[in-house]
C-alpha cells in the first residue's frame, strides 16, 4: 500500500476517533434520571467577572443515585454557582445551605424521556455527519493522488473500499453509544 494513502487513513481514523469521543462526551451531558457528575460539565459560572467551568470552582459528588452535591472551594461563590445552575437548561432546582448545594434529580416522565431520546438521536446524527465529512475529505485527497498519478486505478478502488470500512467501523461505534444511551434514558 502507498505510504501517502496509509498516512491519509491514519489521519482520517484519528479524526473519526475524535468525532466518536466528542459524541460520547455530548451523550454524557444528557440527563437520564440518574445523578451523574458529568451532568454539570457544561455549566459555566460567572466568577468575579470571569466565565469559569463549574468543575473548576467546586467538588461535585453523587452520594445517592438521585442526588448531586456541589461543594464550592470558595464559599463566597455559592450564590454564583446556584444562579448558573438555575440558568442552565437542566431543569434542576438547587438547594443551598450556605456551605453546599444539593441537586435532587427528579424522575423523568415518559414524555420527557422520549424528548430526550430525540435529542440524543440528533447528537448521534451530528456525530455520523462529522464522520462522513471526514470520509469525504480523505476520499477527495485519495482522488487527488490518483489525478497526480501517485496511485493506480486499482489502488484507488482498494483505498475507497478500505476508507468505507474505517467509516463504517466509526459509525457503528456511534450507533452502539446511541443504543446504550437510549436504554439508559428509557430505563425506569
Amino acid at each position: 500500500m502507498n505510504e501517502l494513502v496509509e498516512e491519509l487513513f491514519k489521519d482520517g481514523g484519528e479524526r473519526m476517533d475524535k468525532a466518536v469521543s466528542a459524541c460520547r462526551n455530548e451523550f454524557n451531558t444528557v440527563r437520564t434520571g440518574r445523578a451523574s457528575t458529568s451532568l454539570l460539565d457544561r455549566i459555566i459560572v460567572d466568577y468575579y467577572g470571569t466565565r469559569t467551568p463549574l468543575n473548576q470552582l467546586a467538588n461535585i459528588s453523587t452520594p445517592e443515585p438521585r442526588l448531586l452535591v456541589v461543594t464550592p472551594y470558595d464559599k463566597s461563590a455559592i450564590k454564583d454557582i446556584e444562579h448558573a445552575i438555575l440558568e442552565s437548561e437542566l431543569g434542576l432546582n438547587p438547594s443551598n445551605d450556605g456551605n453546599i448545594i444539593r441537586l435532587s434529580i427528579p424522575e423523568l416522565t415518559e414524555e420527557r424521556r422520549k424528548e430526550i431520546v430525540k435529542i440524543v438521536k440528533g447528537m448521534a446524527e451530528n456525530g455520523r455527519v462529522a464522520i462522513r465529512n471526514i470520509r469525504r475529505q480523505v476520499h477527495d485527497d485519495i482522488r487527488d493522488l490518483k489525478k497526480e498519478s501517485v496511485i493506480s486505478e486499482d489502488e484507488l478502488r482498494w483505498a475507497e473500499d478500505e476508507l468505507q470500512k474505517i467509516t463504517d467501523k466509526h459509525t457503528d461505534k456511534i450507533d452502539g453509544l446511541l443504543k446504550h444511551k437510549e436504554e439508559e434514558i428509557l430505563e425506569v
